[in-house]
């Protein structure tokens, strides 16, 4: 059963710096709880990741993934390749530059090869969510701060 929802968040910063947040994948498990590590195996002419290989870990279940990034102006997502408790995974940014700050739209699709109760693919969904759009501001600002 594929699950969708999204989150929105405003950030004090342009879409370039969160962008290049996002594309820091390697340090992506010091902001983000879910993920246990993340691996670049290869990029795009201009350096952001292309296929990327992660561990997740989500509603106690640890997942290795390989996923495609995609990079247009000022969006960013990626689409699962392959995965051990996953048919499908879509997610996208959206960024949204309004004066000195940026709204940020976080969609994400799940699709689980293993069953899992609703409520607890919901609620793990809503914590992915959170982390993407409000871990990716804590470490946005952060990084602002020289931190």
């Amino acid at each position: 059963m594929a699950v969708t929802d999204s989150r929105e968040v405003v950030i004090e910063a342009t879409p370039e710096e969160i962008l290049d947040v996002i594309a820091d994948v390697g340090n992506v498990p010091t902001w983000s709880p879910q993920y246990q590590s993340s691996e670049v195996l290869s990029t795009y002419d201009d350096g952001r990741p292309k296929r990327v290989m992660m561990t997740v870990k989500a509603a106690g279940i640890t997942d290795q993934m390989e996923v495609e990034y995609t990079w247009t102006g000022n969006n960013a997502g990626w689409r699962l390749i392959k995965s051990g408790q996953l048919k499908k995974q879509e997610a996208t940014y959206t960024l949204t530059p309004a004066g000195d700050t940026t709204t940020v739209r976080f969609e994400l699709t799940v699709d689980p090869s293993i069953p899992i109760p609703g409520f607890i693919l919901k609620r793990t969904l809503k914590g992915g969510l959170a982390t993407a759009t409000d871990g990716l501001r804590t470490q946005v600002l952060k990084l602002k701060k020289g931190g």
